[in-house]
């Protein structure tokens, strides 16, 4: 099972509290991430894009280092893990996106890939002049589609020509291009996100569910392969957990749960109410499981807690589900987490028997 590392781009990381650990995102913070991960033989980092914030009194993701320019840095930080940046598809021109793609595909030597999305925040957009309009929550897929179909065309051939509703390419030049195959990734859990990943991405990424509950995602992966005998393309899931570790099972949970103790709920407020803003998506979508009120407080992401111990079984159980090709994790603190997960946790999982085979000078 592959593992990778959601690094913290945005302030607080992934628990909107007041109690959760408090920091900016930096470079060197990030830096610091990757490295460890690096060296404890994980496999892949992916940094978000967020352009605005929730607000409260935590200033939950008001502070927000840029995607591709930080996986650039990176890049020439490391030499063995993968990396992949996000592109905002409504203010990133595919052409420009490919480009800086191939880019810190050169810087990395091919360890590169990019994550799509289609915007469901409109503040992020509006500010800028750039929302298209409320009925492009209707067509994001449609969009996103094309926009994949010019990427594709560009990294495979160097040339677009594409004439599309969204996008109309007139003999579209890249050169030079990737050294291998670019990697593209989706994060969609509706029906048209799906079908999208089917057909395009070589990866989704899925919430993991619950606390404690390592197969709970199983339905969404099982989605998932029933789209893509469709399209008879290979694409994995890899599902989101975030990690509170700690000596016990009893210090674990009372981490988390001074954390949610210390929900903040203007922060919140904002983020019921933008995901309330889209009213054509169906309930499926993973911006209406991110807002759900069960564990809003590190947005409905898996949660594993527990022992080092307890949190290296629950990640094998996550092996088991049919279609998962990895995990990807967040922590409550991304130093220690990252750490202790390379240190504690991973060195007890069978599905990372072959990294813990490994001497620490190949790792490193």
């Amino acid at each position: 099972m592959d593992i990778g590392v959601f690094i913290p781009i945005g302030n607080n990381g992934w628990l909107i509290s007041e109690t959760a650990p408090q920091y900016r995102p930096s470079y060197d913070l990030n830096l610091a991430v990757v490295q460890a991960a690096e060296r404890h033989g994980l496999d892949f980092a992916l940094s978000m894009i967020k352009l605005r914030g929730f607000g409260g009194k935590t200033e939950f993701w008001d502070h927000n280092l840029e995607s591709f320019t930080l996986m650039a840095g990176l890049a020439a930080a490391t030499s063995r893990i993968k990396l992949f940046a996000t592109a905002a598809t409504l203010c990133m021109p595919p052409a420009i996106v490919a480009r800086m793609a191939a880019t810190i595909d050169s810087i990395s030597h091919g360890r590169f890939g990019v994550n799509l999305i289609t915007g469901w925040q409109k503040p992020e957009y509006t500010q800028m002049g750039m929302w298209p309009g409320d009925d492009f929550f209707s067509t994001r897929y449609e969009y996103l589609a094309e926009y994949a179909q010019i990427l594709r065309e560009l990294w495979d051939t160097g040339r677009s020509d594409l004439k599309g509703r969204f996008f109309q390419m007139e003999d579209c030049r890249l050169s030079p291009q990737p050294q291998v195959p670019m990697k593209l990734i989706c994060a969609g859990q509706s029906g048209a996100g799906m079908s999208f990943t089917a057909r395009f991405a070589d990866y989704n990424f899925c919430f993991g569910k619950g606390v404690n509950t390592p197969k709970a995602f199983a339905p969404t992966c099982e989605r998932l392969q029933e789209q893509t005998a469709l399209t008879g393309r290979d694409v994995s899931s890899y599902a989101l957990f975030m990690v509170i570790a700690d000596e016990t099972d009893a210090a674990a949970e009372a981490k988390w749960a001074h954390y949610r103790a210390g929900a903040d709920t203007e922060a919140l407020r904002w983020l019921t109410q933008q995901t309330g803003a889209d009213t054509r998506s169906g309930a499926d979508t993973n911006v209406r499981h991110m807002a759900q009120a069960e564990s809003a407080v590190n947005l409905n992401m898996g949660t594993l807690v527990g022992s080092y111990e307890t949190v290296a079984r629950l990640l094998d159980e996550v092996a088991e589900v049919p279609g998962a090709g990895g995990v990807m994790l967040t922590f409550d603190d991304f130093i220690a987490g990252v750490e202790n997960f390379g240190t504690r946790i991973q060195p007890l999982m069978r599905s990372r028997r072959h990294v813990n085979a490994q001497p620490v000078a190949e790792m490193a």
